[in-house]
């Protein structure tokens, strides 16, 4: 079976590692993570969704409190603005318009989420970044109303083959396709050690673990009976293998 491999480097400052996968960032119409800055250094590319241009307008100047707030809108725009503009104000519109920040509206489209809008143009229309290697950063997606919670981690599933990370202050998620054998590098300094693995959409007849506190053994995993939550990661590495495809999470103390 083929490996998979994941870091969760980009919680560390640039100059701390050397990657060779391309970041691409999507902000989300929640309260910014405190890390949102790193985050944004490390994309190539930043989009907004709807809304989520008023919160890098509002809230990226509360993080540099002693810097000039119109210096750091300026130093932080997106580059893109999509989703059905329910949600994005005038004034920020035009502010980021006037600094060359493209807009894309898509209100004629109400069967996909705002961040499935933005995960599909990050996938079809920016032919320069590498996508063997491309992994998207997605800031603000977990916390407030569960629906759309839920839809974000449907997004997860409805780009399988593409690495989606989504983001809170408190923790992050991604989905881990049983087509692979997963090695999952933990970078303690910046997470863990609570953790999950957990069978939603399927139940899973078999996972196996290597690296927890309470690692699986051919375990079966489904809703209403096993789910491996407060787990702990134990060292560097762990390694996952399951006959379905589960979501992982962990803890961000960043």
């Amino acid at each position: 079976m083929e490996v998979m491999t994941h870091s969760s480097t980009f919680l560390l400052p640039r100059n701390h590692h050397s990657s060779s996968v391309t970041y691409a960032l999507v902000v989300l119409n929640r309260p910014l993570p405190r890390f949102t800055p790193l985050l944004w250094n490390h994309a190539k590319v930043k989009v907004c969704a709807d809304g989520g241009a008023n919160r890098v307008f509002d809230e990226m100047p509360l993080l540099f409190p002693s810097d000039d707030a119109l210096d750091v809108r300026q130093r932080y725009k997106p580059d893109i603005i999509k989703g059905d503009m329910d949600s994005v104000r005038t004034e920020v519109l035009d502010f980021y318009t006037n600094l060359g920040t493209k807009v894309v509206d898509e209100s004629h489209d109400q069967d996909t989420t705002d961040l499935h809008k933005c995960v599909a143009y990050i996938r079809d229309l920016t032919p320069n970044l590498d996508k063997s290697n491309l992994c998207i950063l997605v800031a603000g997606a977990l916390g407030g109303r569960f629906d759309h919670e839920a839809g974000n981690m449907n997004v997860l599933y409805r780009f399988s083959t593409m690495r989606l990370i989504l983001l809170s202050d408190d923790c992050l998620i991604y989905l881990l396709p049983s087509t692979h054998l997963h090695e999952i590098y933990i970078q303690s300094s910046v997470e863990g050690p609570h953790c999950g693995l957990i069978p939603i959409g399927m139940p899973s007849v078999s996972t196996t673990t290597t690296g927890l506190q309470w690692d699986l053994n051919n375990t079966e995993m489904r809703f209403g009976d096993v789910v491996s939550t407060s787990n702990l990661v134990r060292g560097e590495k762990v390694t996952v293998q399951s006959s379905s495809d589960l979501l992982w999470t962990i803890s961000i103390k960043v």
